[in-house]
């Protein structure tokens, strides 16, 4: 029965009802017209009825032929669109991306990415989830995950990373700070401050607990914080200093009674990286993706003032 009931019979059917021609259909099919024939008359003899009356002038449906090809219509559009879905995710221009992204880099750099990619791929769906930097690589590996965006100081075995964008991590104090009569400062003169820092599992926690580590202090963390808007308000109350990346809290800058102070720390202008699972194949969809925050990078490099 497989053998008999296939789509390129389907098709022979439904060509031949719309010319009333089974010559017509063949050569509309590419077909000998002899074999479209030999196609229906098998399959007329599988369903044990005719699908066609045939006379010197043509042929015509059937009341049973007129059922099969209504369906046969359906079957074949089905298979079209299954098709055309195929192509396109196999050209990544279909398809799902679960991409997990730092702070910083949905502050900084996606919310424009993400605008342009769904406007140029709209046929790929992107979700994206806010994630530590720890997490994200964790989540890769575990095959959670097809694309990241980290902080990664330490590269973790089993994730390829690739440059993406930069910023700076700056000091930020009330204005009315003894420090803020400064442009630029090393961190190891702040870490007797009291700072309103981020959660522990975040990279810039990491950074500023290894400093303090290398500068044989302990830090003084008053507050800790999820995210940077909070940080700044509790810094705008005079509770505290904190460290962030400059580029995500201009707004707070611009708003806020606070004032960003560089750090001469060499570490302080980090690169934030593209991380993917090493010796696992990203899906045609992820290649698309990665392929967007590439040309982003380019963008960004084009213009170094930008860049930082």
């Amino acid at each position: 029965m497989k053998d008999n009931f296939d789509l390129i019979t389907l098709r022979v059917v439904v060509a031949a009802a719309g010319c009333g021609s089974i010559s017509a259909a063949g050569d509309q099919l590419e077909l000998a017209t002899a074999a479209a024939s030999a196609r229906i008359t098998a399959l007329e003899k599988l369903l044990g009825f005719r699908i066609f009356e045939r006379s010197p002038r043509g042929v015509h449906l059937t009341p049973n032929g007129n059922v099969l090809v209504e369906r046969a219509r359906r079957i074949i559009a089905d298979a079209d669109r299954l098709y055309t879905d195929m192509y396109e995710y196999r050209q990544g221009l279909e398809g799902h991306v679960h991409v997990l992204a730092n702070s910083s880099s949905l502050l900084q750099i996606l919310p424009d990415v993400l605008s342009s990619f769904a406007q140029q791929s709209p046929r790929i769906q992107v979700e994206v989830e806010e994630r530590s930097s720890s997490q994200t690589q964790r989540a890769l590996l575990d095959g959670l995950a097809d694309v990241g965006v980290v902080d990664a100081p330490i590269r973790v075995r089993g994730i390829d990373l690739e440059d993406f964008f930069r910023d700076d991590i700056v000091i930020v104090v009330h204005v009315d700070h003894p420090l803020a009569q400064h442009e630029r400062v090393h961190l190891n003169t702040v870490l007797d401050e009291e700072f309103i820092a981020l959660i522990e599992s975040t990279a810039l926690s990491a950074r500023l607990a290894m400093s303090a580590s290398y500068a044989n202090k302990t830090l003084r963390i008053r507050m800790r914080m999820h995210g940077f808007d909070a940080i700044t308000r509790m810094v705008a109350a005079g509770l505290g200093v904190g460290m962030l990346p400059l580029q995500a809290i201009r707004p707070q800058l611009a708003t806020l009674p606070i004032k960003a102070i560089r750090l001469c720390d060499t570490w302080a202008t980090r690169v934030h990286r593209i991380a993917t699972r090493r010796d696992v194949p990203v899906s045609p969809a992820a290649k698309t993706f990665i392929a967007a925050l590439r040309s982003e990078r380019e963008r960004h490099n084009s213009d170094s003032e930008e860049w930082r």
